[in-house]
């Protein structure tokens, strides 16, 4: 179990951050800013960046790999934060098909570092959400979510790139500012919280950091 300390300085850094619309995206996008990174953020609707103020925009579909790789240059990392919507009776595929071209792209383009947010119930995670969230909430509604999630979290692992995979545990939006506990080894541990905000700061925190490179921490209160 490590603690990891929102007061890390690190150098300032060209991110591209993808998902940067959706709840804890937009709060990357804001942490990153305010430590002094430059950032872009890859969006399909304009429409809903309005409130992006600092980061460059690139408007295209994050599925399409000459479009990452136009959003790759001069950059040093890549924060996904890719997510999807519920859907229990259909397969899953955006967040593996957009993964796999965000491999190929970086590759090309020369940017090695990745940090990836999935969520608890990826991978060895599975099992460690807590009885209602194992039992009810994860096969009923979130089964083709994280199936998905696996697929792109083997993408990661297959690939060459230095990456970081940030599984938070059931997200809140409380302000956040509390400790966050980066678990690599599970045993005993069953459900947790924690807030997107503090979500963020641990993902911007991998930027430089090297505690969990190529490793996969859930992260907690």
């Amino acid at each position: 179990m490590t603690s990891q300390d929102s007061s890390v300085t690190t150098p300032k850094s060209n991110i591209l951050v993808l998902g940067a619309t959706g709840g804890t995206g937009r709060l990357i996008v804001r942490d990153a800013l305010a430590r002094g990174h430059h950032v872009t953020a890859l969006v399909r609707s304009p429409d809903k960046a309005g409130d992006l103020q600092g980061a460059q925009l690139i408007v295209g579909d994050a599925r399409d790999e000459a479009t990452l790789r136009k959003a790759l240059k001069g950059q040093d990392v890549v924060i996904s934060s890719l997510g999807t919507s519920l859907s229990p009776f259909r397969e899953v595929t955006t967040l593996s098909t957009s993964t796999r071209a965000l491999v190929k792209a970086m590759e090309a383009e020369n940017v090695a570092r990745l940090v990836a947010i999935t969520g608890i119930g990826a991978g060895d995670s599975r099992g460690h959400g807590g009885f209602v969230y194992d039992r009810l909430i994860l096969p009923l509604l979130l089964r083709n979510v994280y199936a998905d999630k696996n697929r792109q979290e083997a993408i990661i692992r297959d690939s060459g790139l230095d990456w970081v995979i940030v599984r938070p545990a059931m997200l809140n939006d409380k302000p956040g500012g509390q400790t966050v506990r980066a678990l690599t080894d599970l045993t005993g541990f069953h459900g947790g919280t924690i807030a997107r905000a503090d979500v963020a700061r641990f993902a911007v925190d991998q930027v430089s950091d090297d505690s969990f490179l190529r490793r996969s921490p859930l992260i907690t209160w």
